[in-house]
């Protein structure tokens, strides 16, 4: 299994979320993003352990690195090693001095909650991030879709009244993508995903 290190950019919401929020992976060597859409409880976990903020008494994932630890173990690295139906899976990878290392299968939100706890790598399987990932151009921060000229676009815009349901959801991921609203972008390019069956 081919995998790609990457990093975390941010977290991202919208009143209309419903309390869900897109967590954002970015390629540590690339320009491609990955949108996950996880809970409020798991984005609180990820975003106060990116801010070093200590709560009064340990969290489920501080927990977690407790039991972890105590089994002379680590986190080793996270892989978000599938996705099925709208859905990504993960992988915790764990080592230890005495102990041969194991995995443990895991929501990607959870497990990347630990790994930030442990310093550990994140990684994303190259299929997954072929499927989902969506490119970025590194020189001026916009963002398009795969194989989408901005310029071609537009032109295509004017000279095209009537548009088919594809060429809709592609402005409509371009717009997203555009104002970084990843998690309508992740919704959308799932529509898309859909279509081409």
């Amino acid at each position: 299994m081919q995998t790609v290190k990457m990093d975390i950019l941010g977290l991202s919401t919208s009143p209309s979320s419903g309390g869900a929020y897109a967590l954002i992976l970015s390629e540590s060597e690339g320009n491609r993003r990955l949108p996950i859409i996880i809970g409020t409880f798991e984005a609180q976990a990820i975003a106060l352990e990116l801010e070093s903020i200590k709560p009064p008494r340990p969290m489920t994932h501080d927990l977690l690195k407790s039991i972890v630890e105590s089994f002379d173990s680590k986190v080793e690295k996270v892989v978000i090693n599938d996705l099925s139906e709208g859905t990504f899976f993960a992988q915790i990878h764990c080592v230890g001095d005495d102990i041969e290392a194991f995995d443990i299968d895991a929501r990607p939100s959870d497990a990347i909650a630990l790994a930030i706890r442990f310093g550990a790598s994140i990684y994303v399987n190259t299929t997954v991030l072929d499927e989902a990932g969506i490119e970025t151009e590194k020189t001026t921060g916009e963002t398009t879709p795969k194989g989408k000229d901005k310029s071609k676009k537009s032109a295509e815009e004017a000279g095209k009244k009537e548009m088919t349901k594809m060429e809709e959801l592609e402005m409509e991921l371009q717009t997203a993508i555009e104002t970084e609203n990843y998690e309508k972008a992740a919704k959308i390019r799932d529509q898309i995903q859909k279509l081409k069956g």
